[in-house]
C-alpha cells in the first residue's frame, strides 16, 4: 500500500513547444540533462510522453540546473511542481505519483500563459510556502530573461566560471586578454545570474517546507 511522504520533492515536467514543426528534440534534451548529477531520492529525467520529459528532483539547486538546461537548449515549456511523492518512490520516475506530480501538470499548463514559459505550483499547505513558491517563479522567470540573451562565447565564459577557473585562467584557455574575459562577464551577466540562481535556491527550500 503507498502513502504519500512527509517530505516534499520537486517534480520538473518540461513539453517541448512545437513539436510538429521542429521535430523530436527529446533524445538531444535527455542527452543535454545527463549532466546533472542527481542525488538521494531524485529520480532521473526520462520521456514520459509524447515530446514530454519528466524527473523527481530532492535538490532545489538541482531544479534550478535543470531549468538553465532547458532554458539554454531552447524551446521548452517547463513546469515545477513541489509537494509529497507517493512511497516508496519507484526506480522509474515513470512510474511514480503523488501531489508533485500534479502540481507539475498544473505547471506546464500554467507555463503557455507566462512571458518565459516557465511556471512553479506547489501542493505543499501554507500561506508561506505559497509566497516561496510565487517568489522561486519570479526568480526563475528572471533567470529565463537572462539566459534567453546569453550569446555562444558568454555561455562559454559562464561554463569555464562555473568550474572555479580565474579570470585569468579563463583567458588563457580561450586565448583572449583578461580585459575581454571581464567584458564578455559583464555582458552575459554572469555574476547576477549566480546570485539569482541562488535567490531561486533559497526559495525553492523555503517552499519545500
Amino acid at each position: 500500500m503507498t502513502k504519500s511522504s512527509g517530505g516534499a520533492m520537486i517534480v520538473v515536467t518540461a513539453d517541448q513547444i512545437r513539436s510538429s514543426s521542429r521535430g523530436d528534440r527529446v533524445p538531444a534534451m535527455l542527452t543535454a540533462l545527463e549532466s546533472l548529477t542527481l542525488g538521494g531520492r531524485s529520480r532521473a529525467f526520462a520521456r514520459t510522453a509524447g515530446d514530454e520529459v519528466q524527473a523527481l528532483i530532492a535538490d532545489p539547486a538541482d531544479a534550478v540546473s535543470a531549468v538553465r538546461l532547458f532554458v539554454r537548449e531552447g524551446g521548452w515549456r517547463v513546469g515545477l511542481g513541489i509537494g509529497p511523492v507517493d512511497t516508496p518512490v519507484p526506480d522509474d520516475v515513470r512510474a511514480a505519483n503523488g501531489p508533485a506530480f500534479v502540481a507539475a501538470r498544473a505547471a506546464v499548463n500554467e507555463s503557455r500563459g507566462g512571458t518565459q514559459d516557465l511556471a512553479v505550483v506547489t501542493r505543499v499547505g501554507g500561506a508561506e510556502a505559497g509566497a516561496a513558491a510565487d517568489d522561486a517563479r519570479a526568480a526563475l522567470d528572471l533567470l529565463a530573461f537572462v539566459w534567453r540573451r546569453r550569446t555562444a562565447a558568454g555561455w562559454e565564459v559562464a561554463d569555464l566560471v562555473a568550474e572555479g577557473l580565474s579570470r585569468q585562467e579563463v583567458a588563457a584557455r580561450l586565448g583572449v586578454t583578461a580585459s575581454a574575459v571581464s567584458q564578455r562577464v559583464s555582458t552575459a551577466a554572469v555574476v547576477e545570474a549566480d546570485a539569482g540562481e541562488a535567490l531561486a535556491v533559497r526559495a525553492l527550500t523555503a517552499a519545500l517546507g
